[in-house]
């Protein structure tokens, strides 16, 4: 295998998480399971086979790779990816692949489709992907991954197989779906970002950008800039139910023992065991 980018991986459940993100440097994520990736900041060559992707944003440690990925995909004899955008972005992606497949002379097929917060694409029968909206100083979009189940009616709970069967064969639907948000993406944004979706809060997994940890970095110019900082992930700290908190997106003006140390140092219990320093 090709090591071109640097992969962190940890498994959750029945849910593998690999990937790496470094503010203004690149940001990669995908879930071999589910078949899907987040940003594409840079293409590592293993993740080539991964079909779908959701794009959170249109800055370039989030998207330069994109045309990588899809060229190689064609040299490989794969069926075209499927890359979801923020809807401004389409058309100016299709124009700079067109531009880099005529310098290129060679073809980049893929399909490109614009997303908008309130969106749901559907990934299989049991999971489908919603879009919110984040705060950037672009156009951005959080996703939150779905399972879906079909359960039986309260009323119907009661009776026998048969009579559910009967049911059944009548016409009546006697289940309704029901869903758990499984995994939640972020992406680079203030926090406005994450309170405006209650799902990320509740999804079994959420990867989020921390990006900001030292005091003497201002929240409030964070902010501005679509940020998050470690303070207002300790503002937060009871509403996060989640099983495991991906905090990512470093600023390169910190050494990895930096980030460390200031998180440690606020927050000794990384929420009770549930918070992991993508490093």
């Amino acid at each position: 295998m090709v090591n071109n980018v640097p992969i962190k991986t940890l498994v959750h459940k029945d849910l593998t998480i690999e990937g790496y993100s470094r503010a203004a440097v690149q940001t990669y994520w995908r879930i071999p399971e589910l078949k899907i990736g987040f940003d594409l900041g840079a293409q590592p060559w293993s993740f080539m086979g991964t079909p779908t992707w959701f794009v959170s944003h249109t800055h370039l440690d989030h998207l330069i790779a994109l045309p990588v990925y899809v060229g190689r995909r064609r040299m490989m004899r794969m069926e075209p990816p499927t890359i979801y955008l923020p809807e401004a972005a389409v058309d100016p992606m299709q124009r700079v692949l067109r531009l880099l497949s005529r310098m290129d002379r060679g073809r980049l097929p893929c399909a490109l489709l614009g997303a908008k917060p309130g969106d749901e694409f559907e990934l299989s029968r049991e999971h489908v992907v919603t879009v919110s909206a984040t705060s950037h100083t672009v156009p951005s979009l959080g996703f939150v991954v779905w399972e879906r189940r079909r359960k039986l009616k309260s009323e119907y709970q009661g009776l026998a197989g048969h009579q559910i069967r009967d049911l059944r064969l009548s016409g009546i639907d006697v289940t309704s779906e029901v869903r758990m948000p499984r995994l939640a993406y972020l992406g680079d944004s203030s926090p406005a970002g994450l309170d405006a979706c209650p799902a990320m809060y509740e999804a079994e997994v959420l990867i989020m950008e921390m990006t900001f940890v030292s005091p003497r970095h201002r929240a409030d110019k964070i902010h501005k800039f679509g940020h998050m900082h470690l303070d207002d992930v300790l503002e937060r700290r009871g509403r996060f139910r989640n099983e495991l908190v991906i905090a990512s997106h470093f600023s390169t003006r910190y050494h990895p023992n930096q980030v460390r140390e200031h998180v440690t140092r606020l927050m000794p219990d990384m929420l009770d065991g549930r918070l992991q320093l993508w490093l």
